[in-house]
C-alpha cells in the first residue's frame, strides 16, 4: 500500500471524530488547510465524496460512512497488533498518561504514584489533574481515576471498582464548644452548614441515612457554599460550621484532632471510586503495572478505625 493512502486516512478519521477540519488540525498538530487538502486528495483518489461540508460542520455521505467504518477497523487492528507486540516486553517502559480529579489526585493518587515511578525508572509519566470528564481516547489517556457513576461504559473501556467514599459530618472542637454537639438528626439539621456549591450555583444539601437505612437529601441552614473542597475544609476547620466530606479529604485533620466526627451512624457511603482504561491497552506491561499499583489507592475507609485506635492507645 502506498504510504500516502495511510497518511490521508488519519486526517479523514480525525475530521469525522472531531466534527471539523479545525479541530482535527488541533488534534494532529497541523494546519486546517493541510487537513482539508488531505481529505480532498483522498476523495479524488477514491472518486467519491466522503464528507458534506458546511460553514459550521462536516457530515458523512453514505460512501463516507462505509469508508469511515473500514478505516476505523483497520486502525483498531493496527493498534491491537502494536499492543500485542509491546506486551512481549516484560519491563514497563515508555510514556504513560494518567488522569485524576484535582484534589483526589493530589491527596490519594500521588502517594501511590511517586513510589511507582521510583520502582519503574524506564517510564515517562504524564498526569492530568482535572475535575471535568476526561475522554480517554480523545486525550490519549492510558488510565483514569474517576469518582462517581461508571456504568454504561462502552465495550472498548475497561473498569474496576475500588470502593466507595466514606462520608462524615465534621466540625472543629471550637465550633462544638461554642454551639454544642448535635446528638440526633433533628439537632444536626439546626446547625450552621458549610456546603459545596454546584456548577449551577446551588448549594448541595446534606445526605443522611434514614431510620430504614435509605439515603435522604436534607436541607440545612447554609452558612457558606463553596465551589472548592479545599476551601470547604478550611472553613470547617476555622469553626464556621459543620461540613459533610469524604474521609480521604480530611484524613490529616481527623487524625490531628483539628476536626471531630459527628453522628457517624447517620452518614451513608459516598460516591464510587473507579479505574477506567482503554481495553486495548490492558496488555501493555506499563498499563498493567499501573493498574496493579492503583489498586491500592486510599479511599479513606480505614480513617475512622485509625482514629479509634489512637484514642484507645491514649487511654492506656
Amino acid at each position: 500500500m502506498h504510504d500516502q493512502r495511510l497518511k490521508d486516512i488519519v486526517p479523514f478519521v480525525a475530521s469525522v471524530e472531531c466534527g471539523s477540519f479545525a479541530k482535527a488540525a488541533e488534534r494532529l498538530h497541523v494546519t486546517g488547510s493541510a487537513i482539508s487538502k488531505s481529505v480532498s486528495r483522498l476523495e479524488r483518489r477514491l472518486g467519491s465524496q466522503l464528507l458534506e461540508r458546511t460553514t459550521r460542520s462536516l457530515a458523512l455521505t453514505d460512501a463516507g460512512q462505509a469508508y469511515y467504518q473500514t478505516c476505523t477497523r483497520i486502525m483498531e487492528e493496527l493498534l491491537e497488533a502494536e499492543a500485542v507486540l509491546a506486551a512481549q516486553r516484560t519491563i514497563p517502559a515508555g510514556r504513560l498518561r494518567l488522569a485524576a480529579p484535582t484534589t483526589y489526585g493530589r491527596l490519594g493518587v500521588m502517594p501511590v504514584l511517586l513510589p511507582f515511578c521510583q520502582h519503574h525508572p524506564e517510564l515517562e509519566i504524564s498526569m492530568a489533574f482535572s475535575d471535568r470528564f476526561v475522554d480517554l481516547f480523545e486525550e490519549g489517556i492510558d488510565v483514569a481515576v474517576r469518582i462517581g457513576h461508571a456504568a454504561d461504559l462502552p465495550a472498548s473501556v475497561g473498569s474496576r471498582l475500588l470502593g466507595r467514599e466514606k462520608m462524615v459530618f465534621c466540625a472543629s472542637p471550637g465550633y462544638l464548644a461554642q454551639y454544642g454537639q448535635p446528638t440526633n438528626r433533628a439537632e444536626l439539621l439546626q446547625h450552621k452548614a458549610i456546603l459545596y456549591e454546584r456548577v449551577d450555583g446551588s448549594a448541595k444539601p446534606w445526605l443522611l441515612t434514614t431510620e430504614d437505612g435509605h439515603a435522604d437529601w436534607c436541607e440545612a441552614p447554609c452558612r457558606m457554599a463553596l465551589g472548592d473542597v479545599d476551601a470547604q475544609v478550611q472553613a470547617v476547620c476555622a469553626g464556621l460550621g459543620i461540613g459533610q466530606m469524604p474521609t480521604w479529604l480530611i484524613r490529616q485533620q481527623l487524625k490531628s484532632g483539628e476536626l471531630c466526627v459527628i453522628l457517624p451512624g447517620i452518614q451513608p457511603d459516598g460516591l464510587a471510586l473507579n479505574l477506567v482504561w482503554p481495553r486495548r491497552k490492558q496488555l501493555l506491561p506499563k498499563v498493567d503495572a499501573l493498574l496493579a499499583a492503583l489498586n491500592n489507592l486510599d479511599i479513606g475507609a480505614s480513617v475512622l478505625a485509625e482514629i479509634a485506635g489512637q484514642r484507645e492507645s491514649g487511654k492506656e
